[in-house]
């Protein structure tokens, strides 16, 4: 019988490298932990509690809870629309418990974003908004926020993918979101999603009921636009011609016939009265497959190229009528803004 309990063993290489191995694992645990208190320690105190509603909550006006995070000393601070809402009535309240009313500045559901001002706030703590182009995958990420009414929370993650694309409340795709495994809960939304560089990089704003660190965040990027649209217009300016439609496959026949490659493309179910689609002579049932050289597989896509830059414009459009190509200019007018 081999005896493997020889004295000699104890002064192996395994055992010589094991002491530094552990070392190294203390070294990199205390790094991991030093970035997240350091986040925490410098946007901690730009995170404040939203609350709407009356201040005297009944049984039929409950209010809402979220968070957001103040990004100017002088009282702006960015949330989600659905936090916000229809309210009236909205409070801000500080690490240190501190409360203030606030008034909504703009809303923009197509992105779950509103700019919110303190009322009765100045020189306030506030964090600085990042580039979101520059995250990778993999990187350290933090969430703070009020998950189920606990104030001040602090959760740990990566990012565990980027250029996702979910569904807003207003039915519109909001693109290059971040996805996280960062645990997100009630409470989370509108809070900051933060780089270990202490930037935020994006506004915490959807989760998956029923998954495990499936978590969606509004890039910084796009964060940025929707604050500069609302502070110089008061919302955001979109494109408008007056459709409703549906992405639908387009048969290969009509594709062959009419000489596209598109296998789907945007079908309008409706065309409002008296709007630039009306106007420009589109009808029910038409396939949009292009507009202004951009191609159109899907309604996403037409909703996509609708954006400010087009208000105003003749743009060509290519669309299948019944198999046939047509091709159609439409003028789009300034979208309405949401109201509130």
């Amino acid at each position: 019988m081999l005896d493997f309990t020889s004295d000699i063993a104890d002064d192996g290489p395994s055992s010589r490298t094991a002491e530094p191995a552990r070392d190294n694992d203390r070294v990199l645990l205390d790094a991991y932990s030093n970035a997240v208190i350091d986040v925490t320690e410098r946007v901690g105190p730009a995170v404040v509690r939203v609350e709407t509603g009356p201040k005297v909550r009944s049984v039929r006006e409950r209010g809402g809870l979220g968070s957001g995070i103040v990004i100017s000393p002088d009282g702006l601070v960015l949330t989600n629309s659905h936090v916000v809402g229809s309210s009236k009535e909205i409070r801000l309240r500080d690490i240190e418990g501190f409360v203030t009313d606030a008034h909504v500045l703009g809303v923009d559901p197509d992105t779950d974003l509103a700019l919110l001002r303190a009322d009765g706030a100045r020189d306030l703590r506030y964090a600085s908004l990042g580039n979101s182009k520059s995250l990778r995958r993999g990187q350290l990420v933090v969430a703070i926020g009020n998950p189920l009414g606990f104030e001040s929370t602090v959760t740990a993650g990566v990012v565990s993918a980027l250029g996702r694309s979910i569904r807003s409340v207003s039915g519109r795709t909001i693109e290059d979101v971040i996805q996280t495994d960062a645990a997100l809960n009630p409470g989370n939304s509108g809070g900051p999603l933060v780089s270990s560089a202490s930037e935020v990089i994006g506004i915490n704003t959807a989760i998956i009921n029923g998954a495990q660190g499936i978590c969606f965040a509004v890039a910084s990027n796009t964060a940025q636009f929707v604050l500069s649209e609302i502070i110089r217009h008061g919302y955001v300016r979109r494109a408008y011609i007056g459709v409703a439609g549906q992405t639908a496959p387009i048969p290969r026949r009509h594709a062959v016939v009419a000489g596209v490659d598109n296998k789907m493309g945007a079908l309008l179910a409706q065309i409002e009265p008296d709007s630039p689609a009306e106007k420009a002579g589109l009808l029910p049932g038409d396939v949009v497959i292009r507009l202004d050289g951009i191609e159109i597989n899907g309604v996403d896509d037409l909703i996509r190229a609708l954006d400010r830059d087009r208000i105003g414009r003749t743009l060509a459009m290519d669309v299948l009528r019944m198999g046939r190509l047509r091709a159609i200019d439409v003028h789009p007018v300034e979208r309405k803004p949401a109201g509130r």
